[in-house]
């Protein structure tokens, strides 16, 4: 069952006098539980895809339905209430508000939804617990190594027990061992979880924990790999793409 269909997909920005087209006619289909990767050379419309995913961006044209809701169509107020739900955004750089604990952190994208506090500490504490980051819930980002911030960074992205998970490059900023850490824990969140993302990255090695590798090209899919390793596969077929 596809999670997410994207049909003529288009994002085009004007600067000046000159159009830029990131996306062009993408035709995309992944399937609900999957961990696809972005591959491509900057500006090939990754981050375009991704912020088109996550409600951020409107497409120029075209469509994109998620888990059966037309998200091209909601009207502003609709689209924020929707991404609250629906999608957890795990940032490169964390994006953690220097002045508020790991657990401040994890409760923001709670404040949205009516939660009694009580409501809203059993859900901040599971999701630390899961991400092996309890023991350091009262503690601040200028606290935390880049590993340790990553790690509330995505307690906080699934605080809300969002359906998909969007990460640009959440190992970019992380050592080796550190960003082996992490990527463990969004396979966990994948397979144990059932969890559907999608995951920009530069590091083919990262690679190694999805399912499949679509690979971009000035706004188009140039190709998509199957990762058939038993090891890391949990999925006989995460993606299909329709030749635009």
């Amino acid at each position: 069952m596809s999670l997410i269909e994207c049909r003529d997909l288009t994002r085009t920005y004007t600067r000046g006098t000159e159009k830029i087209t990131p996306l062009d006619g993408l035709d995309l289909d992944i399937e609900q539980g999957g961990f696809v990767a972005l591959m491509g050379p900057s500006g090939s419309g990754k981050t375009t895809l991704l912020n088109l995913l996550a409600g951020i961006d409107r497409p120029t044209r075209g469509s994109l339905m998620i888990d059966g809701r037309p998200v091209h169509t909601l009207s502003r107020n609709a689209l924020a209430e929707w991404r609250s739900e629906a999608v957890g955004y795990v940032f490169q750089l964390y994006n953690l508000v220097p002045v508020l604990t790991a657990y401040e952190n994890v409760e923001l994208p709670l404040l949205l939804h009516p939660l009694s506090r009580k409501a809203r500490h059993q859900k901040v504490a599971a999701a630390l617990d899961l991400v092996g980051i309890a023991d350091r819930s009262d503690h601040y980002p200028r606290q935390l190594s880049g590993g340790q911030e990553q790690r509330v960074a995505i307690a906080r992205a699934i605080v809300t027990d969002p359906t998909l998970i969007l990460a640009d490059e959440p190992t970019g900023d992380l050592d080796r061992e550190s960003a082996t850490n992490i990527m463990d824990l969004l396979k966990q969140l994948n397979t144990e979880l059932g969890r559907t993302i999608v995951m920009v990255t530069h590091d083919p090695k990262t690679t190694a924990w999805c399912d499949t590798v679509l690979h971009l090209e000035k706004g188009r899919l140039a190709e998509s790999d199957f990762n058939d390793s038993t090891e890391t596969n949990s999925h006989d077929e995460v993606i299909s793409e329709t030749a635009s």
